[in-house]
């Protein structure tokens, strides 16, 4: 029987663990540090080195082995599904005439598509015929299905918020009993395609060598959705971004054009097709390292961030 001239702080922690009570203590500088602190690292993704992973997979398997075929991009700092700490990034095949069978689930996620054309995605009944450089929702709990129709691949980037989905235990996948959803082209322009000539245009209307463009939601002008937010980056040949660093994850996928990217001293290299990430309250600097125009499209979690209360901003170490 442990008393006050036997006990001692080892006595006290092996008895509480026995119990499942741990110390606070010992941690609290781990659990609330001076200021965040993520596990992610700054990376890049070659898209000439992930595209032939797509291009075998295509091969190898097929859509009835593999209700989404992606190839999952992987920080190396964090385990799959992680891209950042918040956010779940990969690029998705589809061949001509293949069907991404239906189904719906919790996260919210979007499409960017990097290369084909006349591929389809089918959203809650609407068919959204997709060309490079379109982004397209697929919000939360909505039916959804993929299809090509054309004579050539087609593959996008796919951008969730899955990973708070492994905090949160309220994730659901709901699979519709046939391959398709029941849909049809909207007449007029769609609710959930935003092409990149759109956004170009916002790039356009700013002055100066750099200039970034939020996408607004069609439907009431906010961010796309509660948990992540897109925009796209203009640089001029040979611009630079101002420092930033934000309380907020990102990744970046190079829509045109080749430059680096340094985040708190690591240097990351990118052209056209790669995608990289810039993890939360860390320093980036973007900058054009071509005689040529350079364009980024973002998706982040700033919405997220920003509805918790936690989001901060200024101009880092760099």
């Amino acid at each position: 029987m442990t008393t006050a001239a036997t006990d001692s702080l080892a006595t006290l922690f092996d008895e509480a663990v026995a119990e499942n009570a741990k110390p606070l203590w010992p941690v609290l500088g781990e659990l609330s540090p001076p200021e965040p602190v993520a596990k992610a690292v700054p990376h890049v993704w070659r898209y000439e080195r992930i595209r032939p992973f797509c291009e075998r997979a295509a091969r190898l398997v097929g859509t009835e082995d593999a209700e989404r075929r992606v190839f999952m991009l992987c920080n190396p700092g964090l385990e799959a599904p992680y891209a950042t700490d918040t956010l779940y990034a990969g690029y998705q095949t589809i061949l001509p005439g293949e069907v991404a069978r239906a189904h719906r689930h919790t996260p919210f996620a979007l499409r960017f598509i990097v290369e084909g054309a006349n591929a389809f995605t089918a959203v809650e009944g609407e068919k959204v015929v997709m060309e490079r450089g379109d982004m397209v929702l697929t919000p939360a709990w909505e039916w959804h299905d993929h299809g090509n129709e054309s004579d050539k691949p087609m593959i996008w980037l796919d951008g969730l918020d899955l990973p708070i989905w492994k905090t949160i235990p309220a994730n659901f996948t709901d699979h519709y009993p046939e391959p398709r959803y029941p849909s049809a082209r909207r007449e007029g322009p769609s609710i959930r395609r935003y092409p990149w000539a759109e956004i170009a245009q916002e790039l356009a209307r700013v002055d100066g060598p750099t200039a970034e463009a939020r996408y607004k939601h069609r439907e009431h002008g906010g961010e796309i959705s509660a948990t992540i937010g897109a925009s796209a980056c203009r640089l001029d040949a040979g611009a630079r971004t101002a420092p930033l660093r934000e309380t907020a994850s990102a990744v970046y996928h190079v829509y045109e054009g080749a430059g680096r990217t340094v985040v708190d001293g690591t240097e990351l290299t990118w052209k056209q097709g790669d995608s990289f990430v810039v993890p939360a309250w860390t320093t980036a600097v973007h900058e054009n390292t071509t005689t040529q125009r350079a364009f980024l499209f973002r998706f982040d979690d700033r919405p997220l961030v920003k509805g918790i209360g936690a989001y901060r901003a200024d101009h880092g170490k760099a």
